[in-house]
């Protein structure tokens, strides 16, 4: 319930300050708000699919596949930014003529994107810090053989990815494959987490720095990747 009212409070926040800004472009304030209010729908998406991009060994599917979510997530902002732009020639202006024209600003897709990023971003930021400050709120619903699965943070031991398919092992030995990215598992795990290799993620309240390139996870040795080893050894 918390998370939800910071969430909510940011949205709030970050769409009046949008609306600060587009208030220099000849919008007065109500006006402002509503057009901001445009940028929303984007910025959730940006921030839902973003992340769930697969990620997996094959790095050029993975680009692709962020590019087409860009790409979708900026036409529907300015499909959106031209329906709001509709609405007031249609609702508010209606006979001023001088008002039909959409700024040149908000037909600019860098200045769109930069506030899209901005939005998403900061977004990313309060879930990254609510995570370490409520650690314990919600557990992680993933699915597994078409089964959905809901487990606590604390009860994944690590995480190991085989090729196309990641495998979620927890401390009583259960053992459940998904098709998520481990770097995308890295995100939802949050800070509790540690990656020390490729290809795994392990739970830093079980694991113990066992020799300069093994971690000891449970029962289970787990290599550190020359990569990760100077922050395994700074976190352990």
């Amino acid at each position: 319930m918390k998370k939800t009212i910071y969430i909510v409070v940011y949205w709030m926040v970050a769409i009046f300050l949008t609306s600060i800004l587009l208030t220099s472009l000849d919008y007065d304030l109500g006006e402002a708000v509503l057009m901001s209010l445009s940028f929303l729908p984007a910025s959730l998406a940006l921030c839902f699919f973003l992340p769930n991009v697969e990620r997996n060994h094959d790095g050029k599917k993975s680009i692709l596949n962020t590019i087409y979510v860009i790409l979708g997530v900026m036409v529907m902002t300015f499909l959106l930014i031209y329906l709001w732009q509709l609405a007031f020639i249609t609702l508010i202006y209606q006979e001023d003529y001088t008002k039909w024209m959409l700024p040149a600003m908000l037909g600019n897709p860098v200045f769109v994107g930069v506030i899209l990023s901005i939005l998403a971003y900061g977004n990313y930021l309060l879930l990254k810090w609510l995570d370490k400050k409520y650690p314990m709120d919600r557990p992680i619903t993933f699915t597994s053989d078409y089964k959905k699965v809901s487990l606590k943070k604390e009860d994944i031991l690590y995480v190991e990815s085989r090729d196309s398919e990641v495998w979620i092992v927890t401390r009583d030995g259960r053992q459940y494959r998904n098709k998520t990215g481990i770097s995308q598992w890295e995100n939802l795990l949050g800070p509790r987490f540690l990656r020390v290799h490729r290809s795994f993620l392990v739970n830093i309240s079980d694991a113990v720095l066992s020799a300069p390139d093994v971690i000891s996870v449970g029962m289970q040795e787990i290599p550190v990747s020359r990569k990760y080893r100077e922050s395994v050894k700074t976190v352990l």
